[in-house]
């Protein structure tokens, strides 16, 4: 028998499905949420395109939870209100998202070119059409391999204790440390390096100082997602890898944590995406530079993020698409990573 008919006849002649609205109600609802919203367009002082959609989202809403209840009933309308909700709330999630990368896309690539990607700001002034961000994404490169170098290994080690070793007060106490940092402002971690390592210990700003604030960073972010990575691994592969007497640390290397890489590496990706855009602690550390500096452990140093707001913050055009160029560049640095990290997790993964 047929699923798509709109009711199945039963011993006695009862309806088991009920009436149902035909599929033309909803583009014909959608088109009176949308004239509505015209009209009230119309009416009110209202300019705004994203109130436009929540208007006709809430018109469409209530037409179609109206319709339901008139034809299907309140059981069948109340299940059509909460799928609809939730397709809004989906689609008002993803349109600010869309709209940052059509408008960093739109007005970064208008300035990104060759010399664009190959030239420093060095001896070039705020008037001038010149300059690159070479100084900065080599700034960027280093400050966050770097951080990646310090806080990955150390990261990994503290979410295995915890998964693997840990129980009673200590590892209570390391997870409430965690959590607290996952918390942790990043301008704090700027601070803490300012004080700590700069003023404390009477060193140069430069860009490991910079990867040290960025480290601080990182470590809760991939603390926690591979923790959780780590507990989803079945606890029948330890046992089966005890019994064939396999040592407890080989199995870990071994076992647990091929199966868990993926997760592990989207972690790291997590963390990485969050410190590249970080401005507060580099402020902080580097103090920045216009000259191409290859030494993060020798004078200042520039990055990605501290050039966007620098030449964001001067009034002349040529200095703000410079400051939309290298936002543009930054988005693809971080979709290149994250693109390199899964091909490595694919290829690392157990088959």
């Amino acid at each position: 028998m047929s699923t798509s008919t709109a009711t199945v006849a039963a011993p006695g002649g009862l309806n088991l499905v009920g009436r149902q609205l035909p599929r033309a109600a909803f583009p014909a609802i959608g088109a009176g949420a949308v004239a509505a919203t015209v009209v009230l367009y119309v009416l009110a002082p209202i300019t705004s395109r994203i109130q436009f959609v929540l208007i006709a989202g809430a018109l469409y809403l209530i037409g179609q939870t109206v319709a339901s209840i008139a034809v299907e009933g309140s059981r069948r309308a109340t299940d059509r209100g909460v799928t609809t909700l939730v397709y809004l709330s989906f689609l008002l999630a993803v349109i600010p998202l869309v709209a940052v990368l059509a408008s960093v896309i739109s007005k970064g690539a208008q300035r990104v070119d060759v010399g664009f990607l190959t030239h420093s700001m060095r001896n070039i002034g705020a008037r001038d059409a010149g300059g690159g961000i070479y100084h900065a994404l080599i700034g960027t490169l280093e400050q966050i391999a770097l951080a990646s170098l310090f806080a990955v290994p150390f990261s990994l080690l503290v979410a295995i204790y915890l998964v693997e070793y840990g129980r009673g007060r200590i590892s209570r106490t390391i997870s409430f440390f965690v959590d607290v940092l996952t918390g942790l402002p990043s301008v704090i971690a700027g601070l803490f390096i300012l004080a700590f390592y700069i003023l404390a210990l009477e060193r140069k700003p430069t860009g490991f100082a910079g990867a040290l604030a960025l480290t601080i960073l990182m470590i809760p972010v991939v603390v926690r997602s591979a923790e959780e990575m780590l507990k989803l691994v079945p606890n029948d592969l330890r046992e089966a890898s005890y019994a064939l007497g396999v040592s407890r640390w080989r199995t870990i290397v071994k076992v647990v944590i091929p199966t868990a890489l993926p997760g592990i590496i989207t972690g790291v990706m997590l963390a990485v995406a969050r410190v590249a855009g970080e401005t507060a602690p580099l402020l902080l550390t580097i103090f920045g530079t216009d000259s191409i500096n290859f030494n993060p452990f020798s004078g200042p140093q520039s990055a990605l993020p501290l050039y966007i707001y620098s030449q964001a913050g001067q009034p002349q055009q040529v200095a703000i698409d410079r400051a939309w160029g290298a936002a543009l560049m930054l988005i693809v640095l971080v979709m290149l990573l994250n693109a390199a990290a899964r091909l490595i997790a694919r290829l690392a993964r157990i088959r």
